[in-house]
């Protein structure tokens, strides 16, 4: 896969986010069709893990979009594989690693700067999609960040 390929994942990552669909949604999609999974299912599998998984500003959506094509690009799929497991996790961390030094976090409230009790509402609503959302909110630069570093993961293995 070229670089310009590549960069065009990482841009439908930010289309997708700016489109409405949560920053796992967006990471995983842009890059679903490499493992033969549909974009529909994509996008319902990784549904559920927006605002910090299920808006309780727990781990970034983005980063769990990492995680999840991660798997999809060399998890085990026998449970008695601990090596491949092992070969997964590592690289799960190597590239969290990275999201962290680059964004300063992994965790969605630290990175919107949600002090505790603030996220404590436990409130499920989604946040309406306006000019002032994406005005105050990170988001779509960290569906960036995480797009390209699991894009420069890519890149590493060819």
């Amino acid at each position: 896969m070229t670089n310009e390929e590549l960069d065009a994942r990482v841009s439908r990552a930010v289309d997708y986010f700016i489109a409405g669909y949560g920053c796992c949604q967006s990471v995983v999609a842009a890059f679903s069709d490499l493992y033969d999974l549909d974009e529909t299912m994509a996008k319902r599998i990784a549904a559920g893990f927006g605002g910090g998984v299920g808006r309780m500003r727990m781990m970034c959506g983005a980063v769990s979009g990492i995680v999840m094509l991660v798997g999809l690009d060399c998890g085990q799929t026998e449970g008695s594989d601990r090596e491949g497991k092992s070969a997964c996790y590592k690289v799960v961390q190597d590239l969290l690693a990275r999201s962290k030094e680059e964004n300063g976090s992994l965790i969605c409230a630290e990175i919107l700067g949600i002090k505790g009790c603030e996220k404590a509402q436990n409130s499920y609503v989604a946040s309406a999609r306006t000019a002032e959302y994406y005005k105050t909110r990170p988001c779509a630069a960290k569906v960036e960040s995480a797009a390209r570093i699991f894009a420069n993961y890519l890149k590493t293995k060819q």
